[in-house]
């Protein structure tokens, strides 16, 4: 009898979601444009977050306990450049952690289901939630 696995498992559990995230937030951290959005966020913290909730995504364990991506990054403005970016250091980042390439795939199609909960088409389409929150819109650095 063939079991159709889950993508959590068939990517090999958690500690490859812990190994591409670190990878991931490395670059992210390091990019000129992406890392102004994470000045007040540990790196840890969000590799820890990030994983938790694609693990749960992806058909893993139930351990993610934030906030839903809207709500996340309500007062990020995010543009389809900005995003895409993301996109390409995450793909890039999966495939340094060694996954096949249609693993890969699959991956990046999942997390494309967030691009419209994440993507403004202006800095007015953001939001905070509590009022001393700042709207992080930062121009593209030279």
């Amino acid at each position: 009898m063939l079991i159709d696995k889950t993508l959590y498992d068939r990517l090999g559990g958690k500690e490859t979601y812990v190994a591409v995230h670190r990878i991931f937030y490395d670059k992210a951290y390091a990019h000129p444009w992406l890392k102004q959005y994470f000045t007040d966020k540990p790196q840890q913290v969000l590799e820890s977050q990030q994983t938790d909730f694609m693990i749960q995504l992806m058909g893993g364990p139930k351990a993610y306990g934030g906030k839903t991506p809207i709500s996340a990054h309500q007062h990020m403005m995010i543009s389809e450049e900005l995003y895409d970016i993301r996109s390409q250091l995450l793909s890039a980042a999966i495939k340094e952690a060694g996954i096949d390439d249609e693993l890969r795939k699959e991956w990046l199609a999942a997390d494309a289901t967030f691009k419209r909960a994440l993507v403004k088409e202006s800095r007015e389409a953001c939001s905070t939630s509590y009022p001393t929150q700042s709207i992080l819109d930062f121009p593209k650095p030279l």
